[in-house]
């Protein structure tokens, strides 16, 4: 039976009474009395003021709207993602779905097209995506080259301060772009917009399992500019399987005093290390604080492919052994329907559904929706992926009983709320895109 939401849309005090909620999703925890279910979930109330969840209470007697044990989850973060590559599919060359087929492409539709407009309509297109599925926060990393960075942080800025969401952005230029000019001028830029700085730990024009002779010192130059501007550090590592650079990141984090305040994402090599080798990099990165975001669906799609040639691993970095060591792990939706990527829609809690299968995150699923909601908000430094007293009331009413409901069906059908009041749900059009295909071309058979 659905749902008549219509008492959220008057003034006053709501109580959602009979959520199913993740007790990882609860910021204060299950609170006293309160049922919880085969899957970790808890039965609980909702009340809600002010746009604010105000109380967070075992199941009451009061009157309100009864959510029957319907799932009810926080709006989700997606703490690496790429605005400014996304929905460049169709117009960008073919990348045949290879790493390096993607940078060409990629590198190719940048000097093509990015310009303001392009920009600023794709980065606010996939911005209304998220919102349109229950995305409270996103960081994005901007391709920041020399010639590049401007435009595309401009644009960045323009559609932020269009969305409800919270946006934060991260410079991406190789490692070895901050040895010259534009590295103080990209960090004074990255300064001004309030973003991070960031990179990927390959030279300009190689590979990630190219090495870097001077990588030491390349990660020390930029540590130091990030320390002269107080700048958060996020970085693409390891996106390879035979990349290694990530001992070199976690001493170089330790010789900056930087622990506690880097992010690494994709780290992908770390899953074929040696056991004995991989446990000893895994505490290094634990001693230096460092944060890690996976990215299931788009590395499981990248890594490992070759013509022909069926893929033998995942991608996928080392989850469950990074989080037992202290680690703090979270999962993203990186790339959308460009060279990197063919698919996504900005939606997490569909990189939730394939990460929990992908990283085997199921039985039981214990605290696995933590991944998608406050570890990523923490990484991000937001206050968001929760519910709890004091916290806004954004949350997704999800017509789903049990986690496995919630994982079964791609369209995971939910109600959205924002400020405790509904909200339409419904994504942009593709064809708001311009030079978007309304129809594939047909060839004539024989």
């Amino acid at each position: 039976m659905p749902l008549d939401l219509s008492r959220l849309a008057a003034p006053g005090r709501a109580r959602l009474a009979n959520a199913r909620v993740p007790a990882a999703l609860l910021a204060a925890g299950v609170p006293g009395g309160a049922p919880v279910d085969a899957d970790g979930a808890a039965r609980v109330d909702l009340v809600l003021e002010a746009g604010r969840v105000v109380a967070v209470t075992p199941p009451g007697p009061e009157e309100a709207l009864d959510l029957g044990g319907r799932h009810v989850w926080p709006m989700l973060v997606d703490a690496h993602a790429h605005l400014d590559k996304g929905h460049t599919l169709g117009r960008a060359p073919d990348s045949g779905g290879t790493h390096m087929g993607a940078r060409a492409a990629t590198t190719a539709d940048r000097v093509a097209h990015w310009r303001r407009d392009d920009l600023l309509r794709r980065m606010s297109f996939g911005l209304r995506c998220a919102e349109a599925h229950g995305v409270a926060a996103i960081r994005t990393h901007l391709d920041s080259h020399e010639g590049q960075a401007e435009q595309s942080w401009a644009a960045l800025a323009e559609a932020r301060a269009a969305s409800p969401l919270d946006v934060q952005a991260v410079a991406l230029v190789p490692v070895d772009a901050y040895r010259g000019a534009h590295g103080p001028r990209l960090a004074d830029l990255v300064a001004r917009e309030g973003g991070l700085l960031g990179g990927v730990t390959r030279a300009s024009g190689g590979t990630h399992g190219g090495g870097l002779d001077d990588l030491d010192r390349l990660l020390d130059v930029l540590f130091r500019l990030a320390r002269e501007r107080d700048l958060d550090v996020d970085l693409h590592v390891d996106e390879a399987p035979e990349a290694h650079a990530l001992p070199a990141v976690a001493r170089a984090v330790i010789r900056a005093g930087y622990e506690g305040r880097v992010t690494c994402g994709h780290c992908c090599g770390l899953a074929l290390l040696p056991e004995p080798e991989a446990a000893a990099l895994i505490g290094l990165v634990a001693e230096a604080g460092i944060s890690i975001i996976t990215l299931p669906p788009v590395n499981m799609y990248l890594q490992d492919r070759a013509p022909g040639r069926t893929p033998r691993w995942r991608g996928v970095t080392p989850v469950q052994e990074l989080r037992a060591a202290g680690v703090r792990v979270a999962v993203a939706g990186d790339n959308c329907r460009d060279p990197f990527y063919a698919y996504g829609d900005h939606d997490m809690l569909d990189t939730f559904r394939q990460s929990a299968r992908i990283l085997h995150l199921d039985h039981p699923y214990a605290d696995a929706t933590a991944l998608a909601g406050p570890v990523p908000a923490a990484i991000m430094g937001l206050a968001a992926g929760a519910i709890g007293p004091g916290r806004a009331a954004d949350l997704m009413i999800l017509e789903a009983w049990s986690m496995d409901q919630v994982i079964a069906r791609p369209q995971s059908d939910r109600v959205l709320l924002r400020g405790g009041r509904p909200v339409a749900a419904c994504p942009p059009s593709y064809a708001e895109l311009a030079g978007a295909p309304r129809e594939l071309a047909y060839s004539p058979l024989g």
